[in-house]
C-alpha cells in the first residue's frame, strides 16, 4: 500500500486494509462466478435461454438470448448510468424490455447489462439474494472478510473515496455506480456494480485460481469450468473473451499477457489478473476517479500496462 486517500497532505494514509470500490470487477467476482458455480453444480447451462429464468424478459429477441450470451457480453446493450433519473423499479423494468439493435451472439459489446441480467437468474435460480450468495459460497469461505455490497458495516474512514459528483457530492462508503446506487438504495443488490473489498482479500479469491479451483482444501471450481474462465468462447466473431472473465488484453495486461491470461477491470480504478500457466495473479486497486473521472481509461491502463509488464518479467514458469 502507498499513497492517501486523496490528495490532500493530511488525508488518510493507503493501508493493506483500505478497502476500493471495486467497480465492474463484481461482473466476474461475485457474480459470473456464481454462476459458474451453479454450471459446476448442474443447477444452469450456458446453452439455457434466459427466459427459462426470467419469463417476463421481453423483446424482439427473448427467445435467442441463452446464459453464454450473458457469460460472454455478446448482447447488443446501452449504459445503465443513463438511467439514472429512474427509480430502481423502472431501471429493473428498462433491463427486461430493452429490445436489441443487434441478434443476440453477433456481437461482442460490453456493458451493464448482460452481468445485471445473469444476476437475476442467479437469484431467481436459488431464490436467495446475490450478496448471500456471495458471502456463503465465496467470501465466507475464502476468507475475505473485508469483501462485501454493504460498505456502510466499515468506518468511512478505512474506505477509499471514488469521486466527488454533481448528484451525490463526495461519493465515500456508497457504490460509485449509478444504476447500482439506485437499486442499493431500495434494497436491490445488481450483479454489474456494487462489490467493495481489499487487496489481499482479492488476491484470496485469485490465489484459489492458481491453486486450480481449490482454496484451503475445498474446491471451488471443477477444471472444465476453470478452463472455460481463460479459453476464447468467441472465435467466430474474430474476437476474444473467457466465460464471465476479459481474456489475452494487452491494453490493461501489458504486452506479455498470454492467450490464456484473463482478468476484469472496474471503472473506478481496479484490477485484476490471473495467468494459471504462468503462475501469476494479481490485484491493483486505486481511486483513479477521485476528485473527477478522466476523459478515458488510457492513462489507468498505461499504468496497469507498466505494472503488468514488470510482473510478467519476473515469471519463472
Amino acid at each position: 500500500p502507498f499513497g492517501h486517500f486523496t490528495y490532500e497532505s493530511n488525508s488518510p494514509i493507503v493501508k493493506e486494509h483500505t478497502i476500493y470500490d471495486l467497480a465492474s470487477i463484481t461482473k466476474s467476482i461475485p457474480t459470473a462466478s456464481i454462476a459458474l458455480t451453479l454450471i459446476d453444480k448442474g443447477n444452469l447451462k450456458i446453452t439455457d435461454k434466459l427466459i427459462d429464468y426470467i419469463p417476463e424478459f421481453n423483446n424482439s429477441d427473448r427467445e435467442n438470448v441463452l446464459i453464454k450470451h450473458l457469460l460472454t457480453y455478446t448482447l447488443d446493450g446501452y449504459g445503465l448510468a443513463s438511467l439514472k433519473t429512474k427509480t430502481a423499479d423502472e431501471l429493473v423494468r428498462a433491463l427486461l424490455n430493452h429490445d436489441f439493435q443487434q441478434k443476440p451472439g453477433t456481437l461482442f459489446k460490453y456493458s451493464n447489462i448482460p452481468a445485471a441480467l445473469l444476476g437475476l437468474v442467479i437469484e431467481r435460480i436459488t431464490g436467495k439474494t446475490l450478496d448471500v450468495l456471495a458471502d456463503e459460497y465465496l467470501f465466507k469461505p475464502l476468507e475475505m472478510n473485508r469483501t462485501t455490497f454493504f460498505p456502510e458495516n466499515f468506518p468511512v474512514n478505512e474506505i477509499a473515496p471514488t469521486e466527488i459528483d454533481a448528484w451525490r457530492g463526495l461519493v465515500q462508503g456508497f457504490v460509485h455506480d449509478e444504476s447500482a446506487y439506485i437499486c442499493k438504495k431500495s434494497g436491490k443488490i445488481m450483479g454489474h456494480a456494487g462489490l467493495f473489498s481489499t487487496a489481499g482479500d482479492v488476491l484470496n479469491f485469485l490465489e484459489m485460481l492458481l491453486n486450480k479451483g481449490t482454496f484451503k482444501e475445498k474446491k471451488y471450481f471443477s477444471e472444465n469450468v476453470l478452463e472455460q474462465m481463460h479459453t476464447n468462447q468467441i472465435p467466430e466473431l474474430d474476437d476474444i473473451t473467457g466465460l464471465g472473465w476479459e481474456l489475452n488484453q494487452p491494453r490493461f495486461m501489458s504486452k506479455l499477457c498470454g492467450p490464456n491470461t484473463f482478468g476484469k477491470t472496474g471503472f473506478t480504478g481496479t484490477l485484476c489478473v490471473c495467468d494459471i500457466e504462468k503462475g501469476i495473479a494479481y490485484t491493483i486497486l486505486s481511486n483513479r476517479t477521485y476528485p473527477k473521472r478522466p476523459a478515458d481509461s488510457s492513462v489507468i491502463n498505461r499504468t496497469r500496462a507498466d505494472i503488468g509488464e514488470i510482473i510478467f518479467s519476473k515469471s519463472v514458469k
